[in-house]
């Protein structure tokens, strides 16, 4: 038996599981099998190994000086969803007359997954195919979390510049500083950094926290105060199924007309190459239609396309702006294709009586529509379920929102970071030793995604039961749910940490961690930064204990050999590095 298989992914296999039971029975049965590292050729005994391998700990670190673990089962989690997802989607498969009898996928897929827009914008290539302009990965520059005079940590959301200059206005800052702080902060998204002035911080921890709530609510920007509990604060199912009503017999609602719309493709696939053979994907044949916008609509869409199905994009007249974020791979932005490659794209003004009319046709022939509009624009748009369900009652309809019903009929911008303050998440991602912040790596939005993606599966399964659609609610804050907390934050050694060394870092894989004098020996007979990671790794090996390289850069990682079976390289077609498709179907 391979080491790496000797400790089972358990928190995987156990959130595959609940999924599974959460999902709709009566299906053909698929069950998945789920490993450590997958078809990368390293050997990844756990959690800390993948993250460490797989670049989780780098994104996580840029905001606070160097690699970092999260402290929670994070690619697992993601690991135990895309499970479930292969499982669901190959049982519809196999209820669809496809011979589809295993699947099977890793916690290290999982994990690059998550990675899958930072590697895009890491590898970016222009049109002419040298390295995108874009410079340098970003480096520390902190975190968004700010102080007060009265000791509160607090967490700032906002989508408008007007609103953001207007906050810091109440607190005394001038528009020209403020606005210094504007653009760090909205690319911390992209950067998983956000280094603001220090004058902003300043000001924010001269005034107590009623004084930031007053102009937070004033100016319309969302604040959420940061605890030190890791337990969640609700505990919502991942997804909510309501199926459609019964058709009642002889009925056949009035089929619409279909308006001729203009149609472009995005560029490339998100499938494996095409010399690598593989069965018919489980989707094939089903359509999708998404109106979504930033990571977590995106990625539902981008996943059922990786299923087999045909997705199909619905942007504004002249694009989604997001196209145009740098760093660019070819003439479109390298995170906006990670997530979209593939795409059939469709532009229609929402705010017109066609441009609406448009969305109900193109619903009226899928399978699936998914939108993550902010909460009542459905309601508004005359585009929510009991409209679309009402033309095809077949339809799975899904929301996919930031905070569900958790926090009333008017919740903070649903955004991830106020996500993982709610929900929790923001003081299980760091040790004890460290305050409260969220993490700067979208945590939830991938999670998210993923959840609502699962959500849309579990309800086809359903359909292929009782031939109903339905709608299909999950939220950020249902996502992080899924992650296993424990009771208080975790409290690390020093061995819990990467270790430094003369070019780069090592995590300690469990034996090492679970032996600390002989580590503490071999630190005693050589300071461990005067040591390369090859000459630690060697020497660690000779005391029987073993460790993982810390890959800190990310463009290096898709041109590692051991990741070759794993990622794509940038091509002609995609300009930028990507994870295969996550699954292997046999």
């Amino acid at each position: 038996m391979s080491p790496r298989t000797v400790v089972r992914p358990v928190v995987a296999e156990a959130v595959a599981d609940r999924l599974l039971r959460h999902t709709a029975p009566g299906v053909p049965q698929v069950r998945p099998t789920l490993d450590w590292a997958g078809p990368v050729g390293r050997e990844l005994p756990d959690e800390r190994a993948v993250q460490a391998a797989c670049g989780l700990m780098h994104i996580h670190g840029r905001a606070t000086g160097g690699p970092a673990p999260l402290a929670v089962d994070y690619a697992s989690v993601v690991a135990g969803v895309l499970a479930a997802q292969g499982a669901t989607a190959a049982g519809i498969g196999r209820a669809r007359g496809l011979d589809l009898r295993e699947v099977r996928t890793s916690v290290a897929q999982g994990a690059l997954l998550a990675v899958g827009q930072y590697l895009a914008a890491a590898t970016a290539r222009e049109a002419d195919g040298p390295p995108s302009t874009a410079g340098p990965e970003p480096c520390a520059g902190g975190l968004a979390t700010l102080e007060t005079a009265d000791g509160a940590r607090v967490e700032l959301e906002t989508l408008d510049p007007s609103a953001w200059r207007e906050f810091w206005a109440r607190l005394g800052v001038p528009p020209a500083l403020a606005g210094r702080g504007w653009l760090p902060f909205q690319q911390r998204f992209a950067t998983a950094v956000c280094p603001l002035p220090e004058e902003l911080r300043a000001a924010a921890r001269r005034r107590t926290l009623p004084d930031l709530r007053a102009a937070a609510y004033d100016t319309g920007v969302s604040l959420l105060t940061l605890g030190a509990d890791p337990a969640p604060a609700v505990h919502p199912e991942p997804w909510r199924l309501t199926p459609a009503p019964a058709v009642r017999p002889g009925h056949r609602p009035p089929a619409p007309a279909v308006t001729p719309v203009p149609r472009r493709r995005t560029s490339g696939s998100a499938h494996p190459a095409p010399d690598v053979p593989v069965p018919p994907l489980p989707l094939v044949g089903l359509r999708v239609v998404e109106s979504t916008r930033r990571v977590q609509g995106p990625l539902a869409g981008h996943v059922l396309g990786m299923l087999g199905a045909e997705v199909i994009r619905i942007e504004p007249p002249g694009g989604d702006p997001m196209r145009w974020l740098p760093p660019l791979a070819g003439d479109t932005s390298a995170r906006f294709t990670a997530l979209n490659a593939g795409k059939r794209v469709v532009e229609a003004d929402l705010t017109t009586a066609r441009g609406r009319e448009t969305v109900r046709a193109l619903a009226a022939e899928a399978d699936a529509f998914v939108h993550n509009w902010a909460p009542g624009k459905a309601a508004r748009l005359g585009l929510d379920a009991c409209d679309l369900l009402s033309d095809r009652p077949a339809l799975v309809y899904a929301w996919a929102s930031g905070f569900g019903d958790t926090l009333g009929d008017r919740p903070p911008l649903g955004t991830d970071y106020l996500a993982q303050v709610h929900s929790g998440l923001a003081a299980a991602v760091r040790p004890a030793d460290e305050p409260p912040a969220p993490s700067l790596m979208t945590l939830t939005d991938v999670l998210g995604g993923l959840v609502c993606a699962q959500g849309v599966l579990a309800a086809l399964a359903h359909r292929t039961r009782t031939g109903r659609g339905g709608r299909v609610d999950s939220s950020l804050v249902s996502a992080a749910a899924l992650i296993p907390r424990p009771a208080h934050r975790a409290h690390w050694t020093a061995l819990d940490r990467p270790v430094r060394t003369a070019d780069g870092h090592l995590y300690l894989d469990p034996k090492a961690r679970a032996h600390p004098e002989a580590v503490h020996r071999l630190l005693g007979r050589a300071e461990g930064s005067a040591l390369t990671t090859d000459e630690w790794t060697h020497r660690l090996a000779e005391a029987g204990l073993t460790a993982t390289p810390v890959h800190t850069d990310l463009a290096a990682l898709a041109d590692d050999p051991a990741f070759k079976a794993a990622v794509a390289p940038p091509d002609p077609l995609i300009g930028h590095a990507r994870p295969h498709a996550p699954w292997e179907f046999a």
